[in-house]
């Protein structure tokens, strides 16, 4: 499946924006190597921020891609350093940076060899594609210069509800794979069940290997408006369509914490609701 995408380049003014709302813990600046995402999942709580609700295309069918995002990276930090600030980075909250269209721009790698010569002290990388595995090499000198984590969207196991949910996102065995990739190199890996959507009792047994922490997030409490915005993207109706109610429960969360816990140390799970990110 294919949407057509109306990509723009463009000059950002800035590439590091100061954390805010549910990153204003464990992290300093997000950074977004492009506005609009092709993956388009439609539980996405960008649909309902300001950069897409003022917009006349429709999610998924725009992308701005900042050409000049590694070199204002370059500028930038080396302002903060200037001023002895410590820099975590959230690396993308409002995109994916290994979305598709990065296999030709290289925006997201030239962003990563910059910081091998500028690292910020800590650094997370959220997507859900495996393309990031094609930047390996660069990740493995990173991790050496600065706390590095690998975050993986893996919302279920089942590729169904994934067609349900995100029919333009990469497959799940894929990313699972590419985490493993990443974890075996030594990268500290994260898998991010983030927002939960149904998934088979044997989902937690395939993330064995593969990941540090398991990250719990759900459309109640992770879309930054306490389920505000998943409400008025009509999650819960969509839910219920598919008889998958049971899974939007308030308490969805803790009731999938203590399933991973059969599998994984408590230290491991991690809870949006009572966490911050990475910041051990």
């Amino acid at each position: 499946m294919y949407v057509q995408i109306q990509a723009t380049e463009i000059l950002a003014k800035k590439i590091l924006t100061e954390a805010k709302g549910y990153l204003d813990v464990g992290f300093t600046h997000s950074l977004n190597p492009y506005s609009g995402c092709a993956f388009s999942c439609i539980y996405c709580y960008v649909r309902e921020m300001p950069i897409q609700r003022f917009k006349e295309i429709p999610w998924g069918q725009w992308l701005d891609i900042k050409v000049n995002a590694a070199d204002n990276y370059r500028k930038e930090i080396g302002k903060l350093r200037k001023q002895n600030k410590t820099v975590h980075i959230f690396m993308s909250s409002a995109t994916d940076p290994y979305q598709p269209i990065e296999r030709k721009t290289e925006i997201t790698r030239a962003i990563l060899q910059e910081m091998l010569d500028h690292p910020p002290d800590m650094l997370q990388i959220q997507t859900r594609s495996p393309l990031i595995t094609r930047d390996l090499d660069l990740l493995i000198q990173l991790k050496s210069k600065c706390r590095l984590l690998v975050s993986m969207t893996v919302e279920t196991d089942r590729e169904d509800v994934k067609r349900i949910f995100a029919p333009y996102a990469p497959g799940i065995r894929l990313r699972i794979k590419a985490l493993r990739d990443l974890h075996e190199q030594g990268i500290t890996t994260q898998a991010s069940v983030s927002p939960v959507l149904p998934f088979t009792p044997e989902f937690p047994q395939a993330l064995i290997g593969a990941a540090d922490h398991i990250w719990i997030d759900t459309l109640n409490i992770g879309d930054g408006a306490m389920g505000k915005r998943s409400k008025r993207l009509g999650m819960p109706q969509l839910f219920a369509e598919q008889d998958f109610q049971d899974w939007y429960r308030e308490d969805i969360h803790i009731r999938v914490a203590k399933y991973f816990k059969k599998y994984f140390a408590d230290e491991m799970v991690r809870v949006s609701k009572d966490e911050a990110f990475l910041v051990d």
